[in-house]
């Protein structure tokens, strides 16, 4: 199909040349009257074969094949059976040829299109509408005016002759349109299609006037229109498909298209005014103009809608659904103008306990979906008394009137509704709340108060409440156990000097002293006998001890503001490898904090006079932690304890020299 195609082309380049530079020259049979009809035929034919490749794309092409087809019998009736013939009749036999061509290809054109674009704008097919009744209206200026003025005889006959240039306009405007409603973005394919029906529709109108004029001549330059017009058609069929839905209204273009064809128009209108027109040509310049107003019309209906996404988007947070920080102000602006003492305007800050360490935990998706529950769960506590806001990270935001009923409980169940508890977490909140106008003058004033008693709020009640609850344990296990004690406060400051080198912040080392004063804690449910056998383990008491952290964790959940260190506590015995327990957790999966816990535990452990070994030096034992860094310890961590021993004296860091 390749090399056929290629020697049409370059049969249509010597006859054009031919016809154009040296018409005296005799080129032979490259000359015959109906060697042209070959040309037509490849072009026939490339549509047809290549239907039958296109699973998706077969009816289109057979449709357009066909009407290339018909054609071209057409034009071989008329080279074989016509050609001298001084009166064919009207219609004749290649009449039925020539007109199966706009039969055929607009619904094989229509199909491409629904395909090459099927989600395409109203915008976009408002401009393709545009595009093709201006086109339309300039053809039916041009080419159907002048048939039109001079075309006479029978009815049948004046209406086969009118046929041509209006199904030349038709052809002309589909393509015209197609192009508009895909975007102008031509590839090959399309714009072989354009190309093709262009050339096409300029050789039908050069020969209707010709014609009409009486100067045709049968094989001149413009001819080649026909034919080399039908063969990018056929070549069209074989480009690759490019579905695409185009942008709309990205560039400026988008704009002009509809505005520069409607001007066309404008302008076909005004010349009528001038000179008479058809009524077909007026009535389309006409209709090209209705279509630029229903464009306009679409772009306004656009435009507000956008606006009203944007402004939508912009007050509201993306991941709950509530409404953001800038939502919250401009409500209580509006709500502190209209507030007064009878009728006050109650705002409450809320801020989440345990985020953070459920974040850690159970990582930043889960985290995500917790906000969306208890955002979900705020808003339909708060619906119909007030609204809800999503202030940013863990902070929510209530605003609301109580009227005659008293505030208090309402705050009370808001913030009830920002509560989780599960396995291994609970999620509570701290809050502040101001009363306005009462309290603040303006949104600024009330924001600061309610923050400023939220934060009061919350550092009132954790330290106390996490101190005694460490202070309990440790004296319970104190009791149990004493030399655990001393032992447990020596692991706290090596984990608290080595969190400091590793440039955490406050609560961090915070919480990791806390999880290593208190790692033991599980050791309560060991035996004593077990603790302190001087010989090995056997495997029934190793299983013992490998229970203790998982003991410990569960002392720890019972108390919630230490909810933070359990899974420290948890996971302290895991191995960098994955070889400890009870998880066998491996490498970054080991909390931070359970790593630092774990290095510290073995060193004191390995300086320690114990029943079963002797103790160390501090030089043997750090070596012996690098020794084993990256299998059973973290080695990062490993280095930051090496610097954090080397920058205190030891004895000031342990409590042993």
């Amino acid at each position: 199909m390749r090399c056929a195609v290629l020697v049409a082309v370059a049969w249509l380049v010597v006859h054009e040349l031919h016809v154009v530079l040296a018409p005296g020259l005799d080129l032979g049979f490259l000359e015959h009257r109906g060697i042209h009809v070959a040309v037509l035929l490849v072009a026939a034919s490339s549509c047809l074969l290549a239907s039958l490749r296109r699973d998706t794309e077969r009816l289109p092409w057979i449709l357009i094949g066909l009407g290339l087809a018909g054609w071209t019998a057409g034009e071989a009736v008329y080279v074989t059976v016509m050609w001298d013939d001084t009166s064919p009749p009207i219609p004749s036999p290649a009449d039925y040829g020539y007109l199966l061509l706009p039969a055929l290809l607009l619904p094989g054109l229509w199909l491409l299109l629904r395909r090459r674009a099927a989600a395409v704008s109203r915008t976009l097919w408002a401009d393709g509408v545009t595009v093709g009744l201006a086109v339309s209206s300039v053809s039916a200026a041009l080419v159907f005016q002048t048939l039109y003025t001079h075309v006479s005889g029978d009815p049948v006959g004046v209406g086969v002759a009118l046929a041509y240039p209006l199904s030349d306009m038709v052809m002309l405007a589909a393509i015209a349109g197609s192009l508009a409603g895909i975007g102008w973005r031509l590839d090959r394919r399309w714009g072989l299609l354009a190309g093709g029906i262009v050339a096409f529709w300029l050789a039908d109108s050069l020969y209707a006037i010709s014609a009409v004029a009486g100067t045709y001549n049968a094989g001149g330059w413009f001819d080649i229109g026909w034919w080399g017009g039908l063969l990018a058609i056929g070549v069209a069929a074989w480009q690759p498909n490019r579905n695409h839905v185009p942008a709309d209204g990205q560039t400026i273009r988008f704009i002009l298209v509809p505005l520069g064809f409607g001007l066309i128009g404008l302008g076909l209108l005004v010349y009528a005014a001038i000179e008479p027109l058809n009524a077909l040509a007026v009535s389309l310049a006409a209709l090209s103009l209705a279509a630029v107003m229903v464009r306009l019309l679409l772009t306004f209906k656009a435009y507000v809608a956008m606006i009203g996404q944007s402004r939508g988007e912009a007050l509201t947070d993306a991941l709950t659904g509530l409404g953001n920080r800038r939502a919250l102000t401009d409500a209580l602006t509006r709500g502190v103008a209209a507030a007064d003492d009878a009728d006050p305007l109650v705002l409450i800050l809320f801020d989440l306990d345990g985020f953070k360490h459920y974040n850690d935990c159970f990582g930043h998706p889960a985290g995500d979906a917790l906000l969306e529950r208890l955002g979900g769960a705020l808003s339909q506590y708060i619906d119909g008394r007030g609204d809800a806001y999503r202030m940013g990270g863990d902070e929510f935001c209530v605003l609301f009137r109580p009227g005659p009923q008293v505030a208090e409980p309402i705050i009370r169940g808001a913030a009830a509704a920002l509560t989780e508890r599960g396995e291994g977490f609970h999620i509570g909140c701290s809050y502040g709340s101001v009363v306005l106008p009462r309290e603040a003058a303006d949104a600024a004033e009330a924001l600061l108060a309610a923050d400023q008693r939220m934060y009061a709020q919350k550092h009132s009640r954790r330290a106390p409440v996490e101190s005694q609850s460490k202070n309990v344990l440790l004296q319970a296990l104190a009791e149990r156990h004493p030399d655990l004690g001393a032992h447990a406060d020596g692991v706290a400051q090596l984990v608290e000097a080595t969190a400091t080198v590793l440039g955490l912040d406050s609560d961090d080392v915070k919480r990791f002293r806390l999880a290593a004063e208190l790692h033991d804690i599980g050791k309560i449910g060991i035996p004593e006998s077990i603790l302190c056998k001087p010989g090995p383990l056997d495997a029934a008491e190793w299983e013992f001890i490998r229970r203790h952290t998982v003991i410990g964790e569960r002392i720890l959940l019972a108390a919630p503001a230490l909810e933070g260190v359990a899974q420290l506590v948890r996971s302290s015995h895991e191995r960098w490898d994955g070889g400890g327990y009870p998880d066998a957790l491996e490498g970054q999966d080991i909390p931070l904090g359970s790593r630092v816990v774990a290095i510290a535990d073995a060193f004191d452990a390995m300086t320690a006079d114990r029943p079963y070994s002797q103790p160390r030096s501090i030089a043997d034992a750090l070596a012996e932690l690098r020794r084993c860094a990256g299998s059973q310890f973290d080695p990062v961590a490993v280095e930051a304890f090496h610097e954090a021993c080397a920058a205190h004296h030891p004895a000031a860091v342990l409590r042993r020299s």
